[in-house]
């Protein structure tokens, strides 16, 4: 005689985007955008602080994909939940390693991808697609 096993879910089973998620996202964007207008700043400043410009080709560019990550999560997009967190490392070593400083929105936003984005993220896990 064979058992029948029940399969148990935890989460709720609604597609629909609820405010968990769509506050998650927004104060990501927040944060993202904060760190954007330290890029700013400090092009605005190159010359005073000696930064070339070719180090802001490639911090804008990882600026412009951490958006892009967070408007790929909105559609339920598996590929937003890989670039957005090595995107934001990218952005916090970057400005730790050539300008010295620690960016408390990028350590801010990686606490809100971890820990409530985990929470509004996992429970729609299944809704993602590659």
């Amino acid at each position: 005689m064979e058992k029948e096993y029940k399969e148990y879910n935890y989460f709720d089973e609604n597609p629909k985007k609820g405010w968990g998620f769509i506050l998650t996202l927004a104060s990501l964007v927040l944060f993202t955008f904060m760190g954007i207008g330290i890029d700013f700043d400090e092009y605005l400043q190159h010359e005073i602080l000696n930064i070339p410009k070719g180090y802001f080709y490639i911090i804008f560019s990882v600026n412009i994909l951490m958006l892009a990550a967070i408007v790929l999560m909105y559609f339920y997009r598996k590929e937003g939940l890989v670039i957005f967190p090595i995107m934001l490392l990218t952005h916090f070593f970057m400005q730790n390693y050539y300008l010295s400083t620690f960016l408390y929105s990028d350590v801010m936003n990686l606490f809100i991808f971890t820990g409530f984005g985990m929470l509004a993220i996992i429970p729609k896990w299944k809704f993602f697609r590659w």
